[in-house]
């Protein structure tokens, strides 16, 4: 067996489990809007534990309004209305054969996202809150704690009730039980403040709660090891809490990093790599009997030394099981090529979450529509030409291969990928260059036929007898003729730098855009002097904020220097010439230049197709520019649809 730690069968207190995987706690914003479990919310959840992963662990369920305000739509499991709920989730998961576990909280305290004007947000002590630091929360008094510590008791009772097989208590990022784990949000001088222990004291009475009113169901708690902030808990102090938490009576320890202070950690980037918090995991594997959990960016092969080292117990893959469901079925079935990658863009799942959008995708389009996005093979198979072998017209044309139409995709250079080729040449997005593979070991089981090095027009004879085209045509290079050696030989375009063209030790990039951003930083960190010209006053300002907090502390690790508000003026051999927003004049010498002014949609064949009328479908970058996620999302639903 390939993985024989990643696939052993494993026992959690009552629970036994086919392999040593668990799906992270991730919220959905699937449920209603009083917070309550939907059959949308349930399909998603189902669909990842038919896939095999060994216990399906929910997002936050709060367990009490009596002193906050809930956001709407965040998951409430404080009254007996939540009960038909869980059991239609529980029995849903069963029913494939899974395990599932309910995440409980106490509320966000000082990270909550909305204030309410009529009472203060509480914490452990008179903390200012994070998104308003102008409020001060209220801290909670004695008999209010010990009120949170029945409404677990009382959750957890009515997960039981409900067939629910776990409970994990979220004790992370700065939430209302961490705050209390922690000196520097917990300056308390009763019971519940001061040492260790009785910073601890919260959550050792929560755990005791849940065992008491739900026995027999295994209890787990997600710890932050490392705040990664300055004055935040450090590893040595959370071994301390990990060793009181175990000796209450915990079954397991999800072991993650970070805060909202860091929350690139609480959802890491790809800039942040492979297995970015396994230490951890093993930090706690070295103070605690019970078994741990390692999360952050594990793909199959680095969860399964990690395991094997023995740095971890138990996988946690959350991002990952979002990407493809079937992550652990592929794996027992010898099939990990065909594992479709994450890459780890945050952009539609933590992206989502963020404005309160149901869980998406960039990778797959059928998370959250798992009833409605069934591809079903059609009865009259078409001919289905595809013009561009980018992510859009590759995912297109495998989901009308998938329906068994028969597909002739046409790309003018000699390998597929279209942009995804040059943007993944970093290490740090190998999981993007990944997707490319992906999608030629998909499409070659089914009846495409893919054509590189192949042009099309408007008059080519490959069109004619087609019954549905598809163009996904890409966009061209912005690159202002009106800036005077704009040509010049020293003038390079982002998408040829990133190919290996020629570069100077002294670079100048003209845009500070993602894919200018980006190339800045891997050759900063291959050695070279690097600067970023931007008009706006952000880089990477369309960036999800979480990998763009993580991008900006690396381009200031690897020396980069960021010009923003100002304007290339001119370029000649020596470098460049800006003007400020002040119109001052700035020179920066430079042995290379490289445009990344950014995109336009490349209209041209689409254009020429329907003057002469014939019908098509427009996807991704030829409609307009966007991200990699909303161009294989348009490509999935054109290819369903044909």
């Amino acid at each position: 067996m390939p993985y024989p730690h990643l696939l052993a069968p494993l026992t959690l207190g009552s629970l036994r489990l086919p392999n040593h995987v668990v799906m992270l706690p991730m919220g959905t914003e699937m449920g209603t809007h009083e917070g309550l479990f939907t059959e949308r919310e349930i399909a998603y959840y189902t669909a990842r534990a038919a896939g095999g992963v060994g216990l399906v662990m929910t997002g936050i369920a709060a367990v009490s309004q009596d002193y906050e305000q809930i956001n709407p739509g965040l998951c409430r499991v404080d009254t007996d209305d939540a009960i038909p709920g869980l059991t239609a989730l529980a029995e849903s998961i069963h029913a494939v054969g899974g395990r599932v576990s309910l995440q409980l909280t106490a509320g966000l305290g000082r990270n909550i996202n909305v204030v309410d004007p009529d009472r203060a947000p509480i914490s452990a002590s008179d903390n200012p809150h994070y998104a308003n630091p102008d409020v001060l929360c209220r801290p909670l008094e004695v008999e209010e704690i010990r009120t949170l510590v029945r409404r677990f008791g009382e959750a957890a009772a009515r997960a039981a009730a409900a067939g629910i097989d776990a409970i994990d208590i979220h004790g992370h990022t700065g939430y209302i039980v961490d705050q209390f784990l922690t000196p520097a949000w917990n300056r308390r001088t009763d019971e519940y403040g001061g040492s260790v222990e009785n910073r601890c004291r919260f959550a050792v009475e929560v755990i005791q709660a849940i065992k008491a009113a739900a026995p027999g169901l295994p209890v787990s708690f997600r710890l932050s090891v490392d705040h990664k902030f300055p004055g935040g808990r450090t590893t040595e102090e959370s071994q301390r809490i990990a060793v009181i938490l175990a000796e209450a009576g915990l079954d397991f320890i999800l072991a993650d990093d970070g805060s909202y202070e860091a929350m690139d950690y609480v959802f890491p980037p790809y800039y942040l790599g492979d297995g970015c918090m396994v230490p951890a995991a093993k930090a706690l594997k070295e103070v605690v009997d019970i078994p741990v959990v390692a999360c952050g960016n594990l793909d199959p092969d680095t969860a399964e030394k990690v395991l094997a080292a023995g740095d971890a117990d138990i996988a946690g893959v959350g991002r990952g099981l979002i990407a493809d469901p079937q992550w652990c079925a592929k794996l027992a079935e010898g099939r990990r090529e065909d594992i479709r990658p994450c890459i780890r863009c945050n952009a539609m799942c933590v992206g989502n979450a963020f404005f309160a959008l149901p869980l998406g995708c960039a990778v797959n389009a059928q998370v959250g529509f798992e009833r409605e996005r069934v591809l079903t093979p059609v009865e009259t198979p078409r001919h289905v030409v595809v013009v561009g072998g980018g992510p859009a017209g590759l995912e297109a044309a495998r989901v009308a291969g998938e329906r068994g139409h028969r597909v002739d995709l046409y790309e003018r250079d000699t390998r597929l990928g279209g942009v995804l080729r040059p943007a993944a040449t970093p290490d740090f997005k190998k999981e993007l260059h990944a997707m490319i593979g992906w999608w030629e070991r998909q499409i070659a089981r089914l009846p495409v036929t893919v054509h590189l090095g192949h042009e099309i027009a408007a008059d080519s004879p490959e069109l004619a007898d087609a019954d549905e085209i598809i163009l996904a045509t890409g966009s061209r290079p912005l690159v202002p003729a009106s800036i005077p050696g704009i040509d010049g030989p020293n003038v390079v375009g982002v998408i040829d730098a990133h190919e290996g063209a020629p570069l100077g030790q002294r670079v100048v990039v003209a845009g500070g855009g993602l894919s200018g951003a980006d190339l800045a930083l891997e050759l900063a960190q291959g050695g070279r002097d690097v600067t970023v010209v931007e008009a706006a006053d952000e880089i990477a300002r369309d960036l999800i904020l979480i990998n763009r907090m993580t991008l900006l502390r690396d381009l200031a690790t690897a020396g980069v220097r960021l010009l923003t508000g100002h304007t290339v003026v001119a370029v000649d051999a020596d470098g460049v010439q800006l003007r400020t927003a002040d119109g001052e004049d700035v020179r920066v010498a430079a042995d290379t230049v490289v445009t990344a002014f950014g995109v336009l949609p490349e209209t041209t064949l689409a254009d020429q197709l329907k003057a002469a009328g014939r019908t098509v479908r427009t996807v991704g970058d030829c409609v307009t520019p966007a991200k990699v996620g909303e161009a294989i999302n348009a490509g999935y639903l054109a290819g369903a649809e044909v």
